[in-house]
């Protein structure tokens, strides 16, 4: 949630699978949420969305981008995450896999 709050105060548009009821879903629901609204989705969990990004690569399937963020202070991770969207457009992130 801080880093949501941290990215939204730089003017990029953020939230949370707590803000957007997904909280109890799983990895790949939380996936399938984020396609249907164009949502690029950021998580810790690097082996589950490593393998759906894999999935969806196989099936043909487009995704809006998935980021890894490796598990530091969130104003660490906020400050990384910014300077990313900062530097790359929503049609350059679709289908990539990126860690930060």
């Amino acid at each position: 949630m801080v880093i949501a709050e941290l990215v939204a105060a730089r003017g990029f548009t953020a939230t949370t699978a707590r803000g957007e009821g997904q909280l109890r879903r799983s990895d790949a629901q939380q996936l399938d949420y984020a396609v249907a609204r164009e949502l690029c989705i950021v998580t810790h969990n690097r082996r589950h969305f490593e393998e759906l990004h894999a999935q969806y690569m196989d099936r043909g399937r487009t995704h809006a981008g998935i980021i890894i963020a490796f598990r530091k202070r969130p104003y660490f991770i906020a400050n990384r995450l910014s300077n990313l969207l900062e530097t790359i457009t929503a049609d350059e992130m679709q289908n990539q896999l990126l860690y930060i």
